[in-house]
């Protein structure tokens, strides 16, 4: 599995409004056949920064980059971002999906 975390700086005039401006890279991302999932979430210590977590089953992550709407998702977020995003990417072998976690039991 391929997992990915970016954290997205977002210029302050477009913070409340990034869902509307990503939603339809997010959603054509979510439809490709290697997606394992995309979900945002915005930080509570930073209102302008959004956070991405992403997974694509092994192999499926060349063909989300090279995707029409990845490239024109990527040219809708360009002006909207105040710098670079950061990246962790990483490979984790064996892995098709989420784990529970085993410290913390539902009561």
């Amino acid at each position: 599995m391929i997992f990915i975390v970016v954290k997205f700086p977002v210029k302050p005039e477009y913070a409340d409004e990034w869902l509307t401006h990503v939603a339809a890279f997010t959603q054509a991302t979510r439809n490709e056949a290697g997606n394992l999932w995309f979900e945002w979430s915005r930080s509570v210590d930073d209102p302008t920064t959004y956070v991405l977590v992403e997974a694509f089953q092994d192999g499926a992550a060349a063909a989300h980059v090279e995707s029409d709407h990845f490239a024109a998702g990527i040219a809708a977020m360009q002006p909207l971002v105040r710098a670079t995003p950061d990246i962790v990417s990483t490979t984790i072998e064996g892995a098709d999906g989420w784990s529970k976690m085993g410290e913390l039991q539902a009561g």
